[in-house]
């Protein structure tokens, strides 16, 4: 058995969460529960394991949710072994963004539902990487309301706050290059921080956090059209490294900074 902490970006008002990937080869873990949420993606392999009174299974492009405090075990289905990628996240976390609502119970423990599955990989590999905390508090929103879904638990319904999102919307374009958080916005338009990124969602279609990210992408084409080198670019539209602006432009625009600097797409702009 083979085991390697992630180290977490920092989380603001949140505690650090603990990441891990792990490959397990004729191992097992005996029963034993967390006080967290086990988020899990089996990358390899056939994850097995005893939850609720039945052997459940865990494969490659599913998603494991376990409830805090429910009594697991994890060994190998066969000699192959398998490997996975796990994040716990503490219920005061899902708390934060459900606001008293209950905790989401995935009852089976493995989930096949695509938001489910989603909303895992950005908490568990997408946003382990990132140094920017807005990272974690979008990849938590989306992960407490897949989790309430998949639950069946109703999301509570209301009137979104039109002032507060456009005036939200103002600060993250003043703020493009040094970044901003939702404890930030919550100052800036005096409306609850999760309320507020619901609102967002429901308004403009994406969060806070992405829209921020775009509107990067959008002054680094900028930038690049301007002449600016990959780096300088990157720097100018607030990245924090070279890896992070590859990646975020990426999912953005569908070609690597390069790539795009390459196309038919960037002379057909320019000319």
């Amino acid at each position: 058995m083979t085991s390697s902490p992630i180290p977490s970006p920092a989380a603001g008002a949140f505690d650090p969460i603990e990441r891990v990937e792990n490959r397990l080869v004729r191992a097992a873990f005996s029963p034993h529960r967390h006080d967290t949420y086990t988020v899990a993606l089996t990358m390899a392999g056939v994850q097995a394991f005893n939850y609720r009174g039945s052997m459940r299974h865990s494969l490659p492009g599913q998603v494991l949710i376990l409830h805090p405090e429910e009594l697991h075990d994890g060994h190998c289905h066969d000699e192959a072994g398998f490997s996975y990628r796990a994040a716990y996240v503490p219920p005061t976390h899902v708390q934060a963004v459900l606001g008293g609502a209950a905790l989401p119970f995935v009852v089976n423990g493995v989930s096949t539902n695509p938001g489910l599955i989603a909303a895992a990989c950005a908490m568990v590999i997408d946003c382990a990487g990132d140094a920017d905390p807005a990272a974690y508090e979008d990849a938590l929103y989306d992960l407490a309301n897949a989790m309430n879904d998949a639950a069946g638990q109703a999301a509570k319904v209301r009137i979104a706050d039109r002032t507060a999102v456009m005036r939200a919307r103002e600060f993250l374009e003043s703020a493009v290059v040094f970044g901003a958080r939702l404890e930030q916005l919550e100052h800036e338009t005096g409306c609850d921080r999760w309320q507020l990124s619901r609102d967002f969602r429901a308004l403009l279609g994406t969060s806070p956090y992405r829209y921020l990210q775009y509107r990067r992408v959008d002054l680094a084409k900028r930038l690049l059209r301007e002449g600016a080198t990959l780096v300088d670019a990157a720097h100018g539209a607030g990245f924090a490294d070279q890896s992070h602006f590859g990646r975020t432009f990426r999912k953005a625009v569908g070609l690597t900074p390069k790539a795009w600097l390459r196309s038919d797409l960037f002379r057909t702009i320019i000319l």
